[in-house]
């Protein structure tokens, strides 16, 4: 197919997702599929075993699911069909994606604790440990890889350790990071890892994935809180009848995430896509602390998906203003998040490139220059 029929966008997405998928991802999506056929199912058991050998180099101790709707979907279906009703789950949060777990738990009245760093900080494996030595009560631990209310990536392979020691369920909330940074969930020590199709590995919205240890889904039968997110029946379905989801799929996203996963393989795997990701990351922040923006986080905090931005105090500076000047150039960001500080963020993951960078600088620079607005952060 002749990919170059098809229009440009308007703009590249500097978002965590959605992104800017590639033409030929999206070029997938023009054929219609049957949630019966065996073409199809052949296409959802494809993925499902591209999944498990990206997640480990133990591939047989683990299993895949796809569920459909957004990200959330798939964690709530993790947490309301993996914690029995005797279990307590601990979230450990450093921004607003890690307390939406803690959220969810509180709706399906799901027995939890929250461990809270603050926005700026790591988990902390000492003070994790702490917690697990005065409450004999937790069973599940859950932190969010990359909280991309700040950018922050948290060490789940240290937090994994310790989660190990002391005989618990260690989830994973991956979704701005796998596919985009090495993750070996048996290294990890991780049991249960979930993430979206419209993240690192490039496809687009429609359906979440949780990557599971098969000795822990196999005991998760009778526990969802919902019929729909049923976790454990949803996998059952797919193990047994090749591939089958029990209600209509996203077929069209379906199609486009194997065309996203062969596109990553293409780009060298995992690890060619964490370079090219790192290198847009610290790109980005040499420029724009050249033009005078000051990123949020430490720099030994940074993940190279998304980077927060201390907005300039000038009074003639106005966000709004500022997203449409740089979309009306071609490129989209994301407001911020933090609780206590005026930010904007902006990601590098997606079909997005250095020299998409070095463009996105330059407008910002133009943009700076032209409101008199250059050097708002002492760099």
């Amino acid at each position: 197919m002749n990919y170059e029929q098809f229009p440009d966008n308007p703009y590249i997405l500097l978002t965590p997702g959605p992104l800017s998928a590639s033409k030929s991802v999206k070029a997938t999506m023009l054929r219609d599929w049957c949630t019966w056929d065996d073409d199809y199912n052949n296409v959802v058991q494809d993925i499902r075993g591209k999944l498990v050998t990206l997640a480990t180099k133990e591939p047989e101790k683990y299993t895949s699911v796809l569920m459909q709707g957004s990200g959330t979907f798939s964690v709530e279906s993790v947490i309301g069909s993996i914690v029995p009703g005797s279990g307590k789950l601990l979230v450990l949060t450093n921004g607003a994606y890690g307390k939406r777990i803690a959220e969810i738990a509180a709706y399906l009245k799901i027995n939890y604790s929250m461990l809270d760093f603050g926005e700026l900080n790591q988990a902390n494996t000492e003070e994790l440990e702490e917690t697990l030595k005065t409450d004999a009560d937790i069973t599940h631990i859950a932190v969010v890889h990359c909280e991309t209310t700040t950018g922050m990536l948290n060490p789940i392979k240290e937090i994994g350790e310790v989660v190990y020691r002391y005989g618990k369920v260690y989830f994973v909330d991956a979704m701005s990071s796998f596919g985009g940074i090495p993750i070996d969930m048996d290294d990890c020590k991780i049991d249960i890892l979930v993430s979206s199709a419209n993240k690192c590995v490039q496809g687009v919205p429609g359906f979440g994935f949780t990557i599971c240890k098969r000795s822990l889904i196999e005991k998760a039968k009778g526990i969802a809180r919902s019929l729909s997110l049923d976790l454990y029946s949803q996998w059952k379905t797919m193990e047994e009848q090749n591939g089958k989801w029990r209600f209509t799929s996203p077929t069209h996203t379906v199609r486009a995430f194997q065309q996203a996963l062969v596109e990553l393989t293409k780009e060298g795997g995992i690890a060619a896509r964490y370079k090219r990701y790192r290198t847009n990351q610290l790109k980005l922040v040499q420029g724009m602390k050249r033009i005078g923006f000051a990123p949020l986080l430490r720099e030994n905090l940074h993940s190279p998906i998304i980077t927060t931005f201390i907005s300039p105090e000038s009074s003639d500076y106005d966000f709004k203003r500022f997203y449409n000047a740089l979309k009306e150039k071609g490129f989209v960001i994301y407001p911020g998040k933090v609780t206590d500080y005026q930010c904007f963020r902006i990601g590098n993951i997606g079909e997005v490139y250095p020299k998409d960078i070095d463009r996105l600088l330059q407008s910002i620079e133009e943009y700076c220059n032209s409101y008199n607005i250059v050097q708002m952060n002492n760099y």
